[in-house]
């Protein structure tokens, strides 16, 4: 039997974790500095926070989410999204109580059954941000901004916000009233899967991707001409801040987010890069959730976004990531100081260098062609007479010159060298 890797997994390897790790650093720089603190939660989860937190009408639930009973006859589901975990966490650990606002934000695998496309598998990374607290529409706002510090450092160019607000729960059903009047008419020559989300949720029709259902969804009622007095002035608040902000954004009236928890704000940052068009982030206002799953009454803000669908992103744009670093220094050595090479190479990499030396007994002239396969800026050669002196040639693998350089001032050499 051929074993491989599950079908919707991938690996990462060490030559792409170098990308990875710029986009993961950079969001968790931009995050600290607006004053936002890590969490994790557990991979896997009762199924039910998922059935309540994210709602039973939603695609998530009904389709994707990849759920077991444990040996204890309990229902579990691996996590297919952060907010209701992170919500529970909140919760169960008094956080509450904490000064508000409480500012959270993560970078996680999670897991869907869907359908498989480029930059979407079904284990995925995503980084995301979550603010417990504040109900007022500049919470929005900065949430908004941390997205767009990160975007302009990332020199991620292309994008366009798309503003838009579903309401609450007081004006909504003026809505969706609405959306059925709309709908039903045109059921018929709608997908299957439309006319079942007519029954749950007309609200999830307007998320379909159906070509043959783009017609009436795009001819559907907004919910931006329901929305009543305090939606609408929350709406404005935000739209105020961003213009203050100086941040640009496209008032789309027929937004709606994937998830049956959210409130008033729904955003999203879309690609303008010709041939990648399509989300790379999406969030949105959730002011409900943390009561839906037994906690008080919390108003909360936060958004999402998949790693591997903003990596391709990246590349589509010609934005430059860094490469692995490569070794400081690679250290040939003979049988009689193999020993002492790797001594070296534990004192030096104990100083903050990266430094590489043979430990497979290759060799003299095998290990000089793995000092210019391991991308080394120099080479040292180790021999007996170099260790009791206690004084090296350094050769830069370059260029080719070479120079001396005492034990005691290799360390400082190797460094000043590196910031050249």
């Amino acid at each position: 039997m051929n074993i491989a890797a599950p079908r919707g997994t991938k690996d990462i390897l060490p030559e792409e974790m170098s990308r990875w790790h710029a986009v993961e650093n950079l969001f968790a720089s931009v995050c600290q500095r607006y004053g936002y603190g890590e969490i994790r939660v557990p991979t896997f989860e009762q199924t039910e926070l998922f059935a309540r937190g994210v709602g039973g009408s939603t695609d998530i639930v009904r389709k994707e989410m990849y759920t077991f009973e444990d040996k204890g006859g309990r229902s579990m589901t691996l996590r297919p999204e952060g907010t209701a975990g992170i919500a529970r966490a909140y919760i169960e650990n008094g956080m509450a109580s904490l000064p508000s606002p409480v500012k959270l934000y993560y970078d996680m695998s999670f897991f869907r059954y869907e359908k498989m496309q480029k930059g979407r598998y079904r284990e995925f990374w995503q980084l995301g941000c979550e603010n417990f607290g504040s109900s007022s529409a500049y919470a929005d706002a900065e949430v908004i901004a941390l997205l767009d510090t990160f975007f302009t450092e990332l020199r991620l160019d292309e994008r366009q916000l798309e503003l838009g607000s579903i309401g609450c729960p007081d004006c909504r059903p003026e809505f969706i009233k609405a959306l059925r009047a709309h709908f039903e008419p045109n059921l018929a020559k709608m997908c299957a899967d439309c006319e079942e989300r007519f029954e749950l949720n007309p609200l999830r029709i307007l998320d379909c991707k159906e070509e043959g259902c783009q017609p009436f969804i795009e001819s559907a009622p907004s919910q931006l001409d329901y929305l009543c007095p305090d939606c609408a002035d929350h709406f404005d608040k935000l739209k105020t801040a961003l213009d203050e902000l100086g941040i640009a954004y496209n008032i789309n009236r027929s937004m709606v987010r994937g998830l049956d928890y959210y409130t008033r704000t729904v955003f999203e940052y879309v690609s303008t890069h010709v041939g990648t068009q399509g989300s790379i982030c999406g969030g949105g206002r959730y002011d409900g959730l943390v009561e839906m799953l037994s906690g008080k009454a919390t108003p909360a803000v936060g958004f999402a976004m998949g790693i591997e669908r903003l990596l391709l992103e990246v590349e589509a744009q010609g934005v430059d990531l860094p490469a692995a670093e490569a070794p400081d220094l690679y250290i040939v050595s003979f049988p009689d100081t193999a020993v002492s090479a790797m001594a070296l190479t534990q004192r030096l990499i104990r100083s903050g260098l990266m430094v590489q030396t043979d430990v497979m007994e290759r060799s003299f002239r095998a290990q000089m062609k793995q000092a210019d396969r391991s991308g080394a800026r120099y080479m040292l050669l180790l021999g007996a007479e170099e260790l009791s002196k206690r004084e090296f040639l350094l050769k830069r693998l370059a260029d080719g010159s070479e120079e001396s350089v005492s034990e005691g001032n290799l360390v400082s050499y190797l460094k000043q060298v590196g910031q050249d």
